[in-house]
């Protein structure tokens, strides 16, 4: 089995009351900037609005992928169950793929990640509707190490990417993951800190963030554990054949925001 570090990764400002101005970017595209500006905020400051009807009564996910590195129906089955199971989205939530062309320029820097959602994203919230940019890339992430990879990142309220070429890299052979559970245990991951968790703009309800690894949860057994930093760290955080699950707290925190 490969030796990696499994690190499902986030951005957020260093000090919370202050402004990340890479992440507040606006976009440099055609798109009118009070229109994009909206979804183009600090990860979990839109917890809220994803979680309940409050304002947004549906959610639209602009999946988008690299030709050739699409995710699996499966993952993206799980995905939308977990959304369905956790958010109060009356009017639906809607998945809509599209491939692009290869931007050309991995390993992807967390600049290059925003410079590709701006000049591709097409969908942004409407009156009653809430979307999200999710892209999978085609190559590795540039924050990657000699101690481990970078398989997602949030990195905005409402976007995230997954490197889809490293999951590939680390799943479907003897000993590792199958594809689609990885993605699904990456991609929900990830939404989690879109949700904030934990701690990343949905209030905690109870001590469970854990000190040495801030905006997880400190729960072995949670979907937002910081993942080992073995290589055993998959086998350890996706046991059963089955992805892991929010546990109890982290549902609390979720549901004292507005979601199910």
């Amino acid at each position: 089995m490969k030796k990696i570090m499994f690190v499902i990764s986030f951005l957020v400002a260093i000090v919370a009351c202050t402004t990340d101005e890479a992440s507040l970017n606006l976009s440099n595209n055609n798109n009118n900037n009070s229109t994009t500006s909206a979804n183009q905020q600090n990860t979990g400051s839109s917890a809220n609005d994803l979680l309940s009807d409050a304002t947004y009564t549906s959610m639209l996910i602009e999946l988008v992928y690299v030709e050739g590195f699409e995710p699996s129906q499966t993952a993206i089955n799980n995905f939308v169950a977990f959304l369905e199971a956790r958010t109060f989205k009356p009017n639906g939530i809607t998945v809509e793929k599209r491939a692009i062309a290869s931007p050309g320029n991995a390993p992807y820097t967390n600049t290059e990640i925003r410079a590709i959602e701006d000049a591709n994203r097409t969908a942004y919230n409407t009156e009653n509707q809430i979307t999200v940019w999710a892209f999978f890339a085609d190559g590795a992430s540039a924050n990657n190490t000699s101690e481990g990879v970078v398989l997602g990142t949030a990195y905005r309220n409402t976007s995230f990417v997954i490197y889809e070429e490293t999951i590939h890299g680390y799943s479907d052979s003897a000993l590792e993951p199958s594809r689609s559970l990885l993605e699904t245990t990456v991609i929900t991951h990830e939404f989690g800190h879109l949700l904030g968790l934990t701690n990343l703009g949905t209030d905690l309800q109870s001590d469970h963030e854990d000190a040495t690894h801030p905006k997880h949860c400190n729960e072995e057994n949670c979907l937002m554990y910081y993942a080992a930093e073995t290589g055993d760290g998959i086998a350890n955080l996706i046991t059963g054949g089955s992805a892991p699950q929010l546990d109890a707290q982290c549902i609390a925190d979720l549901q004292a925001n507005g979601g199910k």
